[in-house]
């Protein structure tokens, strides 16, 4: 089975972009990832890992990563958003943002996936993608 990465670099040459060496960078960070990180986190990692990379050229890798579809902009509220790869299986999650300290939980629910496609059915809907973010207290803040 082909990873993430290979199926990104794949339709990034399609669509005429060049492996660059900050987009290989994202890339293979995001690849390695189970839930979405924020651009800071991902500059961040970068240079943990000994690897450099503007802000300003994470950001535009983020954006033509989006803007094909390779990766899910996660909206978690107060002017943030996270961003993780978009698996070419279709398996997804969902997350739980706390709204004191940021943390934020993926979670996965085969009944709420089932409610999303009687909604779709019962609304006659085509829903290519949909996204749940839920705003609260973690158990750790609520202590």
């Amino acid at each position: 089975m082909q990873s993430w990465a290979d199926h990104a670099d794949r339709r990034l040459a399609e669509a005429g972009f060049r492996r660059g060496g900050a987009r290989a960078a994202v890339i293979g960070l995001l690849d390695r990832q189970s839930c979405a990180l924020s651009a800071y986190e991902i500059e961040d990692a970068l240079r943990a890992a000994g690897r450099g990379v503007a802000r300003a050229s994470v950001y535009r890798v983020l954006e033509e990563l989006v803007g094909l579809g390779l990766v899910s902009r996660v909206e978690v509220g107060q002017g943030t958003a996270r961003y993780e790869a978009a698996r070419p299986d279709g398996h997804h999650h969902h997350h739980m943002v706390c709204d004191r300290c940021g943390d934020v939980q993926p979670f996965a629910d085969d009944e709420l996936e089932r409610a999303v496609d009687r909604l779709a059915a019962r609304v006659a809907f085509d829903v290519a993608e949909h996204e749940i973010v839920l705003h609260g207290e973690c158990a750790d803040c609520r202590r």
